[in-house]
């Protein structure tokens, strides 16, 4: 058998395994409930999330809204924060365009990234007991967000995302400066009744 002929034939069985790996990709979300901090309930409009936001969870999220178009609501359990701020911007902004309302459930709790993400509920709701966390971010150099003048463009993403979600520009900077003077980023502060009033966390 020449090489040549050998060549070809290890060549045909590749593209093979590729087309068939393709197939194998082509998964039908809809048969899925679970997409790691997500979990799609039986009614097909409710997802309940637990968890921390991390680099999977914007492509959880679309697989999710692939194979369950019709979301209207995200429950919160226990959302501590992301370990991926930017992933965590792009899917809360996700949630938002889609119009998806936010809720904390009873004696639920969302901190950092989790906040930001609540936030993007086009209504925003709580069960009777629930925490709200807030604390500057670090930026893994040992540097904080207070180390940052207030003008600095550093924190221009964090505002911007909050204009984009419906606030303004001077609520935006307002809670964002509220936020990371709060507690230092190896702390948490749990915001009062006063402060929630004050920001308007809840829209009912």
């Amino acid at each position: 058998m020449s090489k040549l002929f050998t060549k070809a034939i290890l060549l045909f069985f590749l593209s093979v395994n590729i087309i068939a790996c393709s197939k194998d990709d082509d998964v039908d979300y809809s048969l899925q409930s679970k997409f790691d901090i997500f979990e799609v309930q039986a009614d097909n409009t409710t997802v309940v999330m637990n968890g921390e936001i991390k680099s999977r969870t914007l492509d959880d999220f679309k697989h999710l809204m692939e194979g369950h178009p019709n979301i209207t609501l995200i429950r919160m359990l226990e959302v501590p924060g992301s370990s991926d701020d930017e992933t965590n911007l792009q899917v809360s902004k996700l949630i938002n365009e889609r119009g998806i309302n936010t809720h904390i459930e009873n004696k639920g709790m969302i901190a950092s990234g989790g906040v930001d993400f609540f936030l993007a509920g086009v209504k925003r709701t709580k069960d009777e007991l629930a925490a709200i966390g807030v604390h500057s971010w670090s930026d893994g150099s040992g540097k904080q967000a207070t180390d940052f003048p207030n003008d600095s463009p550093e924190h221009q993403a964090y505002i911007q995302y909050y204009q984009d979600m419906g606030f303004s520009k001077e609520w935006s900077e307002e809670f964002y400066f509220f936020t990371i003077k709060a507690a230092p980023a190896d702390d948490i502060h749990w915001m009062t009744k006063e402060e929630i009033e004050k920001f308007g966390m809840f829209t009912d």
